[in-house]
């Protein structure tokens, strides 16, 4: 059984920064856990950064500059580092990991907002 737990969401101010976490368990390694995606209210689950071969990284255009995607291999967990935080960020973020099929966290929400 896999299970992704996402966590750091919250309310933030335009500008400001948040971390998000994902944390993976179950028979699933780092090596699984592929990035994010958003969705807003009314709109479709969009990337916001995963993982590709050659250990490379496509970000949307929209956070380029602004979101970093990172991986802790020991600690099974995935990390999306949001700076600069825009009205157009919020959504409900979601951890994606890929082994056979896809698999989504429950999601976490951000909201900016002043």
């Amino acid at each position: 059984q896999v299970r992704l737990v996402e966590s750091g969401g919250g309310l933030v101010q335009p500008g400001g920064s948040l971390r998000l976490s994902c944390a993976a368990s179950g028979s699933i390694s780092s090596s699984n856990l592929m990035g994010w995606y958003r969705q807003s209210p009314g709109k479709q689950r969009e990337l916001v950064a995963i993982f590709i071969s050659g250990g490379r990284i496509n970000y949307a255009d929209s956070v380029k500059g602004r979101f970093t995607l990172s991986r802790d291999n020991a600690k099974n967990t995935v990390y999306l580092q949001m700076n600069s935080l825009k009205p157009e960020d919020t959504a409900v973020y979601y951890c994606n990991a890929f082994r056979g099929s896809a698999y989504w966290g429950q999601g976490t929400q951000v909201t900016v907002s002043s």
